[in-house]
């Protein structure tokens, strides 16, 4: 065979292996695994690498932001009408949350830590100064008189105390009083009967430089699905707050880091010690993050629904069978017994009651709903924003007649925050590398694939070219016999 069909039939054969190997590859999606697994094993909680020190510190700025309901009909209010509010804010603080105290267990599978947090006002972010006053129901008050309203003997004196001292249903407060504490006076009177009892209050007191919690987590040695989820929280692998072993168990994460290879179809479970309960998030849509890819999870409706929706809800119903309606939480049993109620802010995704009860409330999902938004291959946190609000339900009590008048039964709202991450640039150019990396890996089949192609069209053409001399060649012949 001559030297340039050699060549020609080579081009073919060549053309069909890079054909074969690159659907081949394709089809048993070899290098994205292979790809996985690397990550796998370096997303890990160990000394020296990335996820670990982003873990241990978390690199990226965390904010938050506090938005108060200011109470603009106070008196209408007791009278019976519905209560109107103004929403004021935010006043935001730089949130720094390092993970302290840390001591590996278990040969490396497990890790001890509690995670420090401290918030610095940010007044250049903020509406106004700490010193900002606003009017809101008076927290204490409200909660000793849901305590002591089944004691006639008690309520009657607590009563005559707060007649005495002008004490009522709303205060009038600044926003530093209301987040870190400030001493009551009522609480105070109490603490002569009840030495235990704390005479200061404030929706964060003691919440500042501390942590909330002793924490065990997995760090994905094991089984990288397991990385950075909340063994045990206390000393405890389950809570004893609910009325159900599944309402009460502590699944997921802090929410702060996701095991890697995350995809559209799992369910990312968080546990929040704020709202005293574990909760999930599901695909919500593709998003782009400073050029990164991500997906984007938020909590779905049935987190947080009634139990004729969600029948697995019915353990968050406290007392038992007690159940005010969907998107709300009755977090009093974890509170110290104040009647606090947690929502979405503006009631987003509850009962419809609940947004009718107060005037000024405006549901709107692009501002009140909580999202993760997550690198799918590293599962690292793009942005998030955890929004939650804090309620008080307020009822009429005929024990506390003059304190309470004849104000509606209502889940009052006194402020929300969000709490919110962006990537940081240096960060986000490392992750970019990275997938810039996986790209790359993801189209090696595709490649191949092309080069076959490319081949097989020069192949085709060399055996065209080669055909049409020779069919000249013998045209030729007759003409020359002639």
């Amino acid at each position: 065979m001559p030297l340039k069909s050699c060549c020609i039939y080579s081009t073919g054969i060549f053309s069909i292996l890079f054909l074969i190997l690159g659907i081949s590859l394709v089809l048993s999606n070899v290098f994205p695994h292979f790809l996985q697994s690397v990550v796998e094993k370096e997303v890990v909680l160990k000394n020296g690498t990335e996820a670990y020190k982003a873990w241990e510190n978390p690199p990226a700025p965390i904010y938050m932001q506090f938005y108060f309901f200011n109470v603009t009909n106070p008196m209408e209010v007791l009278d019976g009408d519905r209560p109107a509010v103004v929403e004021v804010g935010p006043y935001t603080y730089r949130e720094y949350r390092p993970m302290e105290q840390v001591n590996f267990q278990s040969n490396g599978s497990k890790v001890a830590a509690v995670n420090t947090k401290t918030y610095v006002f940010q007044r250049n972010m903020s509406r106004g100064p700490e010193s900002d006053v606003f009017r809101t129901i008076n927290i204490p008050a409200v909660t000793v008189m849901d305590r002591f309203k089944d004691d006639t003997i008690v309520s009657n004196l607590i009563a005559s105390y707060m007649r005495a001292t002008d004490t009522g249903l709303f205060t009038t407060r600044t926003v530093g009083q209301l987040l870190w504490g400030y001493e009551d006076s009522l609480l105070k009177a109490l603490k002569a009967f009840e030495p235990d009892l704390d005479d200061f209050f404030g929706l964060f007191y003691k919440a500042n430089a501390t942590n909330d919690g002793d924490y065990v987590f997995f760090t994905g040695e094991e089984n990288y699905k397991d990385f950075a989820r909340v063994d045990t929280w206390n000393g405890e692998s389950t809570l004893s707050w609910w009325t159900s072993d599944e309402c009460n168990m502590i699944n997921g994460t802090n929410g702060a880091s996701f095991h890697p290879v995350i995809t559209k179809d799992e369910t990312l479970y968080m546990f929040s010690s704020d709202l005293c309960r574990s909760l999930y998030a599901t695909f919500e849509e593709d998003v782009s993050v400073k050029g990164i890819p991500g997906y984007r999870f938020s909590p779905p409706y049935e987190v947080f629904a009634n139990l004729t929706v969600n029948p697995a809800n019915a353990g968050f119903c406290v007392p038992a069978g007690n159940c005010l309606g969907s998107g709300v939480l009755n977090v009093s049993v974890c509170k110290q017994g104040a009647p606090i109620i947690m929502s979405s802010p503006h009631f987003y995704q509850a009962d419809e009651k609940f947004v009718e009860d107060v005037f000024g409330m405006n549901p709107k999902k692009e501002l009140h709903e909580t999202l993760i938004d997550v690198n799918p291959l590293t599962g690292m946190i793009l942005q998030a924003a955890k929004r939650i609000q804090i309620n008080v339900h307020i009822e009429k009590l005929s024990t506390f007649s003059a304190q309470t008048r004849n104000v509606r039964t209502v889940v009052f709202p006194v402020l929300y925050l969000n709490e919110s991450v962006l990537i940081d640039d240096q960060s986000a150019v490392t992750l970019k590398l990275v997938v810039t990396k996986e790209n790359v890996v993801d189209n090696i089949p595709f490649m191949l694939i092309a080069v076959g192609i490319i081949l097989g069209v020069i192949f085709m053409f060399l055996m065209c070219r080669q055909k049409i001399p020779e069919s000249t060649e013998a045209e030729r012949q007759p003409l020359l016999s002639s």
